[in-house]
């Protein structure tokens, strides 16, 4: 297919017959994403992020033609969704080869309107997170789920912001766990320190330590290296260093990780692990 061409929409249907759409046509698993309509609420960072880090390319598109997949050669497609066959033109990309091609395909599934019609998309400008489909250039694979967005200013630059935190140097590593707890009580009375390391999918530990002293509100910090610093501090929230840990550390500590058999140490560990959650904040996602 000429991808300078607008194909007539049977000229679409026709090119799905061919290995190379079949090889896009993602499980449900793999292709289903939400509709492109405006999101009741703002996206989170974490929305962003969990979007963001997974994908290869994200670049932001003009919708040029569509096409419906026949529900028969839709496989795994959702009750009420429809699979469409989109041709886009490369707006701009923002993560990713700068050579990615002008015009770009791919196939998404969508939840059909109100009158059981697919939505169109046309001339629409929508954020697409994917990956490439090996040995065609011009075509992509979104990623799961709702890795199609459209557009507004605020968040694009709100995405750039996530992109540039993960492909900085030094950028801290996804958590995997929490590998080895000990708490130390003070020579006064509700003095204590509690230190955590925590596994990375780098294999780099990092450490959370938690300072408690008599009179004082307890303080926290986290150090991204294998050395404990009680003057680390903790995360900003809506940072990658956030995201970290409020989206991945285990809602309770594993009995595996203490380095200690004591129940006073054990209790003090449980009442700081959980002072850290609280202070990190849930992990919020206005995405399904």
């Amino acid at each position: 297919m000429n991808l300078h061409t607008r194909p007539r929409p049977s000229m679409w249907l026709r090119a799905l017959a061919l290995p190379v759409a079949l090889s896009a046509c993602a499980t449900p698993g793999e292709a289903q994403v939400a509709a492109p309509a405006a999101a009741v609420q703002p996206l989170t960072y974490a929305d962003l992020a969990g979007l963001a880090e997974p994908a290869a390319i994200i670049a932001r598109v003009t919708v040029k033609d569509q096409a419906n997949v026949p529900p028969e050669r839709a496989p795994g497609l959702a009750p009420g969704h429809a699979r469409l066959y989109v041709e886009a033109q490369t707006e701009r990309v923002l993560k990713g080869p700068a050579a990615l091609g002008e015009s770009l395909r791919y196939l998404v599934d969508l939840p059909l309107d109100a009158k059981g019609k697919p939505p169109k998309l046309k001339k629409q400008s929508l954020l697409v997170f994917a990956n490439p489909v090996p040995g065609r250039p011009s075509e992509l694979q979104l990623i799961e789920p709702d890795a199609q967005l459209s557009v507004d200013e605020a968040t694009e630059a709100r995405l750039r912001g996530v992109i540039a935190e993960l492909v900085a140097p030094g950028a801290p590593p996804r958590v995997t766990g929490v590998r080895d707890v000990l708490s130390v009580a003070g020579n006064l009375s509700g003095e204590s320190e509690t230190q955590m390391f925590v596994d990375t999918v780098s294999g780099n530990p990092v450490a959370l330590t938690v300072v408690r002293r008599p009179g004082m509100d307890p303080q926290w910090g986290v150090s991204w290296t294998e050395i404990v610093d009680q003057a680390a501090q903790a995360p900003a929230p809506g940072t990658l260093e956030w995201y970290r840990l409020a989206c991945s550390l285990p809602p309770a500590l594993p009995a595996s990780a203490y380095l200690q058999a004591d129940a006073a140490g054990r209790s003090r560990a449980e009442t700081d692990y959980r002072f850290v959650l609280e202070q990190l904040g849930p992990c919020e996602r206005t995405r399904d």
